[in-house]
């Protein structure tokens, strides 16, 4: 009888083990999946529920990014990746009419290299790349005094999706959900973000 016993008890030892890993898992994983496919609804975003101030001292509707893909990139004029606005202007124009949004996110976190006005931001990004996709304010992206969308995302992927320097960019789906993050080398040109682009692109829209 104690062999029986003790078998038992390592089996449901085994199973505590694998019941905390998978949590552990579905924590540090966007869009983890549950079994029977579903996911959390604590990872969509809601944009509603954000502060969206605009760089030219208005405020970004919310109804231009729910339903839609939204790649967000915080940016800085004095980076070497300034050059991906170009890249970033070109994708934005390529893809809009099928409901893709480039949301720029100017912040001085890194390298003080962003430290201008807003309305200089938002001279410098038209006079020198013709950006005309949505800016927002400028904003801290990281630590406890990040926006909330930067600390959501934080929330969802742990510390490997937080920004590390300029540039670094985030895809968020039609669902309002977390797909994936690319480093600020990763260009708006790359195979891999494009790639990832064109498939979040490819969901359906949520029912209202």
């Amino acid at each position: 009888m104690p062999p029986i016993r003790n078998a038992a008890q390592s089996t449901a030892r085994f199973a505590a083990v694998m019941l905390s890993t998978a949590l552990m898992l579905s924590a540090a994983v966007p869009n983890a999946e549950a079994a029977d496919g579903s996911r959390a609804a604590s990872d969509a975003l809601d944009w509603a529920a954000l502060p969206l101030p605009s760089i030219d001292g208005g405020t970004l509707a919310p109804d231009a990014f729910r339903g839609k893909a939204v790649l967000v990139v915080n940016t800085a004029s004095q980076c070497g990746y300034t050059g991906q606005y170009e890249g970033l202007q070109t994708l934005w124009a390529g893809r809009r009419d099928r409901g893709l949004v480039v949301l720029g996110v100017p912040s001085n976190d890194f390298g003080g290299q962003e430290p201008g006005s807003n309305a200089q931001v938002a001279s410098f990004c038209e006079l020198n790349y013709g950006v005309d996709f949505p800016l927002m304010e400028k904003q801290s992206v990281t630590g406890p005094q990040a926006h909330p969308l930067y600390r959501w995302a934080a929330a969802v992927t742990g510390p490997q999706g937080v920004p590390r320097w300029n540039f670094h960019k985030i895809l968020i789906g039609r669902d309002g959900r977390l797909l994936e993050w690319f480093g600020s080398s990763v260009t708006p040109e790359s195979a891999t973000l494009t790639a990832a682009v064109d498939k979040a692109l490819a969901q359906s829209s949520p029912k209202p």
